[in-house]
């Protein structure tokens, strides 16, 4: 059995970067999980990944509402939307088969690893479609300027939908698909869309784990590695979020790419 010190220290390393970025760290803790335990089954995998990210995010998204950059107006009606997903992703995840898990994993990462990085990032202000649903919030204060966030209602909706299924199915929480559509197509500034998908992050992740709880899928290696790793993730999402700060949404966006690049390889060549 492992150390708690062992998991604290990778759960601390984690939600630092998750909280960084705004991915709640799943997306790194999930192909770690998957080489360190190649004969546990996904859904064992899946729910203490869910769990840790769900601490994650929830301490991450008590920093941010300090520093008063989540928009919550967005940020509540995407998580309705993500919440139905996230529970039918949960239940889904016990009729696929290991190697055909890992294998999608591993092209999901590369594939949104090479969008990231061949795209330009816009900076500024959202820009605004004429004539389609929105919704605006107030403006989003933070410490360094105010930015006023508005985005395609509809098409948050659908995408939040999409993104609650596909990020608890494969145990990633989510943020590594959120912050993309918030930052790419419904164009928040980049560290508005980190905080605001920790937010959102939180409650899908919740509802994704009580699905697990419900159905068994903790095991008693499941509760200890993930006691473990969820102390390690509430301290590291204090430093990601005091990180944020200092650090360029450029170099944000990049070091999520890379990241991505790097655990997406280093699964598909563990299966071949």
């Amino acid at each position: 059995m492992e150390s708690y010190v062992g998991l604290i220290a990778m759960g601390l390393v984690l939600g630092a970067l998750g909280t960084l970025i705004g991915a709640g760290g799943g997306f790194v803790l999930m192909p770690v999980l998957l080489l360190m335990y190649p004969h546990t089954s996904p859904e064992t995998l899946t729910c203490i990944s869910l769990a840790v990210v769900f601490f994650n995010a929830l301490s991450g998204s008590w920093a941010y509402a300090r520093m008063r950059r989540i928009d919550y107006k967005s940020g509540l009606l995407f998580a309705a939307a993500a919440v139905p997903g996230a529970v039918l992703g949960a239940l889904s995840t016990a009729y696929i088969p290991r190697h055909i898990f890992d294998a999608v994993s591993g092209v999901m990462m590369i594939a949104a690893a090479a969008y990231l990085l061949f795209q330009t990032i816009e900076h500024g202000k959202a820009s605004r479609e004429k004539n389609k649903p929105h919704i605006a919030g107030d403006e989003v204060a933070t410490s360094e300027t105010a930015h006023q966030v508005s985005c395609n209602l509809r098409l948050g909706v659908e995408l939040s939908l999409f993104v609650g299924y596909v990020s608890s199915l494969l145990g990633i929480g989510g943020g590594i698909i959120h912050v993309p559509i918030l930052v790419r197509v419904l164009k928040f500034p980049v560290h508005i869309a980190t905080a605001t998908s920790h937010f959102i992050l939180a409650i899908m992740a919740l509802a994704g784990t009580i699905v697990h709880i419900v159905s068994g899928s903790f095991t008693h290696g499941g509760i200890h590695r993930t006691i473990g790793l969820s102390i390690g993730v509430l301290l590291g999402a204090q430093v990601g979020a005091m990180l944020s700060a200092r650090v360029k949404g450029m170099l944000i966006i990049r070091g999520l790419a890379i990241a991505l690049a790097c655990v997406g390889l280093q699964l598909l060549l563990a299966i071949f």
